[in-house]
């Protein structure tokens, strides 16, 4: 068998390190992710575009001094890459190519990432399995017959079953830490800001999304973090100021934290005790490392809360809709996108303006109720799911009428959503495999700007209890 036999030792940190110091070549380990996700692809439908050519050539070029220079790396199918179909997953923008790639992708490239391929997406990043008309479902390597998780699904997919040791992820409602959790791997959502949105887009989701990348070690999601984060020229935002190393602080030992315990979906359906176990004993895991913790949540209408965030997202996925319509010159087609997508879309223009300006403000109070409760936490643990991957078709936007898609969404997701609103920085982490040997995500939650202090601790809890060598067979 060809290729490099020990790839799977290393994350992306070690690759660049070994093309550094030249004991494998940029060009060795491109081809080695290539036979690998050409090996899987079929089996996971993960891989939706690729830029073969186009990477061998970088490979062929000088290298920046970077901590990730040379490593392969994939682009999910929702953000801009010049020359390259963006299609959001869906059929009404499956022949739109952008001219120019988004800030986030134009800083991989600066830091000498060799970008190869788009990774799926559920049709406008809605939902949370990967699945989708154009495409098909994209399944888990350690279940194939369960979800990947969505909306970042493909990459998170191809992230577990070995091809590369990181990739881009987006995360609006929980995104990035979903398919973390679905896959085994470490999702950190940053503060709102840490990373750049530019320069179509200026707050994703009323100021809810953001981009980063899931990876199977905390160090890598660090060095990614020192190589995109800084706002951009125009930004409507900026994080708190960082001119520190966020590789480096993975590190250093967190000082004693006092955190909140909270297992209770915001969805007000019970947890999957699979779930609840994996928090609970992570709980148990941070006091055997000095921490202090105690159930906690924090006070606010969570209904509300969810009604607001509904508005937000529905309105933007209908200015986005409209805006591709107007560019084509014609109204939405029977077969332009999924029925729950035109659902989103019908929603979205009904609403009126200061229906979305009150759905702003109850988003902001919940943001200081919040960070009125962080005053006394340091951080805030929760399960990431409500419960472990389901099913493929389960959460079918394609067929399911609203009332049953929305009923079996709430059972599966109802935790990750409030940091988007909140801005805070939030991480998932593989802590837990059920009895079926599917992964079970916890998700830990920092202060707005703290993206260094979580990462301290998920670098202190990944070397209690190191998951890097638990690999999925199902691929």
């Amino acid at each position: 068998m060809g290729g490099i036999h020990d790839y799977d030792r290393y994350d992306a940190v070690d690759l660049a390190t070994l093309i550094r110091r030249r004991e494998l070549s940029a060009a060795e380990i491109l081809e080695e992710a290539i036979r690998r996700v050409e090996a899987v692809n079929p089996r996971l439908n993960a891989l939706v575009a690729e830029c073969y050519a186009a990477a061998r050539r970088r490979t062929a070029a000088p290298l920046p001094e970077s901590a990730l220079a040379g490593v392969p790396f994939l682009i999910k199918d929702i953000t801009y890459m010049r020359g390259m179909a963006c299609t959001s997953g869906s059929r009404l923008f499956a022949d739109f190519v952008p001219d120019h790639d988004s800030e986030i992708v134009a800083r991989y490239r600066a830091a000498g990432l060799v970008l190869f391929g788009r990774t799926s997406t559920p049709e406008f990043g809605l939902n949370v399995s990967t699945e989708s008309v154009l495409f098909g479902a994209t399944r888990n390597p350690w279940n194939l017959s369960r979800t990947s998780g969505g909306s970042s699904g493909g990459s998170a997919a191809l992230v577990a079953a070995g091809v590369i040791p990181a990739a881009h992820a987006t995360d609006g409602g929980g995104s990035i830490r979903i398919p973390a959790s679905c896959c085994g791997l470490v999702g950190l959502k940053p503060t709102r800001a840490r990373n750049p949105q530019g320069p179509d887009v200026g707050e994703g989701w009323g100021g809810m999304s953001t981009g980063h990348v899931v990876s199977r070690t905390v160090r890598d999601s660090a060095a990614f973090l020192d190589a995109t984060h800084g706002p951009a020229v125009g930004d409507p935002y900026s994080a708190p100021r960082f001119d520190g190393s966020f590789l480096g602080e993975c590190a250093r030992a967190p000082r004693r934290l006092r955190i909140a315990l909270d297992i209770t979906p915001l969805t007000g359906v019970p947890a999957h005790p699979d779930c609840i176990e994996a928090a609970q004993r992570a709980a148990k895991l941070c006091e055997s490392l000095g921490h202090v913790v105690e159930e906690a949540s924090p006070v606010f209408d969570s209904l509300v809360f969810r009604q607001a965030t509904g508005v937000v997202v529905c309105a933007n996925v209908a200015n986005s809709v409209d805006a591709r319509l107007a560019n084509l010159g014609r109204a939405l087609r029977a077969d332009d996108i999924e029925a729950n997508s035109r659902s989103t879309v019908e929603y979205g223009r009904s609403l009126s303006a200061p229906r979305y300006a009150a759905a702003m403000q109850t988003i902001h109070q919940t943001t200081r109720a919040v960070a009125r409760f962080h005053e006394n936490y340091d951080v805030m643990l929760t399960p990431t799911l409500v419960a472990p991957p389901v099913e493929i078709a389960w959460l079918d936007t394609a067929s399911l009428d609203p009332a049953t898609f929305g009923d079996r969404f709430s059972r599966f997701w109802g935790f990750t959503n409030l940091q988007n609103a909140t801005g805070q920085p939030a991480i998932s982490l593989p802590l837990h495999w059920n009895a079926d040997d599917l992964p079970v995500g916890v998700q830990f939650v920092g202060r707005f700007g703290e993206d260094a202090l979580l990462l301290q601790l998920a670098s202190q809890i990944e070397r209690a209890q190191p998951w890097f060598d638990r690999r999925p067979t199902a691929a």
